[in-house]
């Protein structure tokens, strides 16, 4: 099994969503996948370094019909010097019908590594096959603090974690399975596989096993892929049910 096979990435609307490894984690698959195509119904960083070639379009499906060139990327503007906008889910949705798999960036994370979604938050294409919620290994056992953490409230709000406590791998755990979370929106007939990436040695690994062990204590997901989505090798393990 490769790292597209697990985070069932081959086909249909693949979304990303948390934080810890977003942009990373849509480059290595797309990578790695055929004909793949690259957008977001969020804003999203310029990604022009690791597609072919982006085309700014009103219409995606027409873009991807025309290209050659992949991983093709598809935004609707290019909002700031930094930065493309992303379509509404609606349009997202149309893309489901093409024989190419996509790959959604559906949330933002402001560079942190763990998260838990607002009111407006994730904003996933009801055509959705895959949701993949992310974070990163590396939150464990360190304060729950806004250098770390987007929305550091809700995700108090979820663990019952004050502000400043030491997250465990429960906590992510808890986040990652929450309906108010990793799996807040998730299209009815999606299927959920939460990635917990940046694990990068030996003890990370441990940590990431028993946030493993703790989501299928939680939640109906099928597997949870551990990944150091920055490594040639970026699957590190798949822990099944």
């Amino acid at each position: 099994m490769d790292i597209t096979e697990a985070l069932a990435a081959r086909q249909g609307l693949t979304c990303v969503v948390g934080a810890g490894g977003k942009k990373t984690t849509m480059a290595t698959l797309a990578a790695r996948l055929d004909r793949a195509v690259v957008t977001a119904t969020v804003r999203i960083p310029i990604f022009d370094d690791w597609v072919a070639n982006v085309v700014v379009t009103d219409d995606p499906v027409a873009a991807v019909d025309a290209s050659d060139s992949w991983p093709l990327g598809v935004v609707p503007e290019q909002e700031r010097e930094d930065r493309y906008r992303g379509y509404d889910p609606e349009t997202v949705d149309a893309l489901a019908d093409l024989s190419t798999p996509v790959l959604v960036k559906a949330d933002g994370a402001r560079m942190r590594r763990f998260k838990a979604p607002n009111h407006r938050e994730p904003r996933l294409p009801s055509r959705a096959e895959t949701v993949v919620p992310i974070a990163s290994a590396h939150v464990v056992g360190q304060p729950l603090d806004d250098d770390r953490v987007h929305r550091v409230d809700r995700v108090s709000e979820l663990t019952g974690l004050a502000p400043g406590d030491t997250i465990r791998p429960e906590d992510v755990a808890t986040v990652l399975t929450s309906e108010q979370g990793g799996r807040k929106d998730v299209p009815d007939g999606a299927t959920v596989v939460p990635l917990v990436n940046m694990v990068d040695d030996a003890t990370l690994e441990e940590r990431a096993r028993e946030i493993a062990a703790a989501i299928h204590e939680l939640a109906d997901v099928p597997r949870v892929v551990l990944a150091e989505m920055r490594a040639d090798d970026p699957l590190v393990a798949v822990v099944p049910q």
